[in-house]
C-alpha cells in the first residue's frame, strides 16, 4: 500500500511540476525564498502590536521563534528518520522534471518551508481572526502558495508538502493554545 502510495504522489508531481513555464520561474523562486515574506512578517508584527500592545507582543514573537524553530527540527528530524529523496536527487526523474531550484537537499519527507508558514499562517490567523476577519483566509492562501512552490521547483513531492501543511497547523494551534495560557497567567499576575 505505502509504495502504492508513493507512485500515486510521484505522479501527481511530475504532473504540478509539469504545469510550469519557463516565463513563471522567476515568480516561484520568489515566492519560495524566505526573506521574500519579510514584508508580509513586518505588517504582521504592527497588526500584533496594535491589537495586543508591548507585552504581549514580546511573548508572541518569543512564541513564534520557538513554533519556527519547533517546524524546523522536526522536520530534520523527519527527513533524517524516513530518508526520503529530494524528486531532484531520483535519477529515474532527471529526464521527467522541471528542476527550477538553486539547490537540492538530500531528503524531502517532509517540507520544513510548508510546516513552517502554516503554523505561521494558523498561529497568526488565529490571534487576529477577531479584528481581522480575513487575515486567516490570506495567510492560508500564502502557506498553500509556498507549498506549491516547493513542488513547482522540483524539490518537494506533494505529500512532503501536505505532511508539512498539516504537521504546521497543528504546531501553530498549540502554539496559538500556549499563548493564551501565558497571556492569561502574565495578567493574573500582575
Amino acid at each position: 500500500m505505502l509504495e502504492e502510495l508513493l507512485k500515486y504522489d510521484t505522479e501527481l508531481f511530475l504532473f504540478l511540476n509539469r504545469l510550469g513555464a519557463t516565463s513563471w520561474d522567476g515568480f516561484w523562486l520568489f515566492v519560495t525564498e524566505k526573506w521574500s515574506s519579510i514584508p508580509l512578517y513586518i505588517l504582521l508584527l504592527v497588526l500584533i502590536y496594535r491589537q495586543f500592545g508591548l507585552k504581549t507582543t514580546a511573548i508572541i514573537l518569543v512564541a513564534i521563534a520557538l513554533m519556527i524553530t519547533c517546524t524546523d527540527q522536526l522536520g530534520n528530524l523527519f527527513k533524517h528518520g524516513f530518508k526520503r529523496p529530494r524528486p531532484c536527487q531520483v535519477e529515474e526523474l532527471d529526464s521527467l522534471i522541471r528542476y527550477v531550484a538553486k539547490r537540492c537537499g538530500r531528503y524531502g519527507y517532509f517540507s520544513a518551508h510548508a510546516a513552517s508558514s502554516m503554523a505561521t499562517a494558523v498561529f497568526v490567523g488565529l490571534l487576529l481572526k477577531s479584528k481581522y476577519y480575513y487575515l486567516p483566509f490570506f495567510l492560508l492562501a500564502w502557506a498553500v502558495l509556498i507549498g506549491y512552490s516547493r513542488i513547482y521547483l522540483g524539490v518537494h513531492y506533494p505529500l512532503d508538502v501536505i505532511t508539512g501543511m498539516i504537521i504546521g497547523s497543528f504546531i501553530g494551534w498549540g502554539f496559538y493554545k500556549l499563548v493564551l495560557r501565558v497571556k492569561a497567567k502574565w495578567v493574573t499576575s500582575s
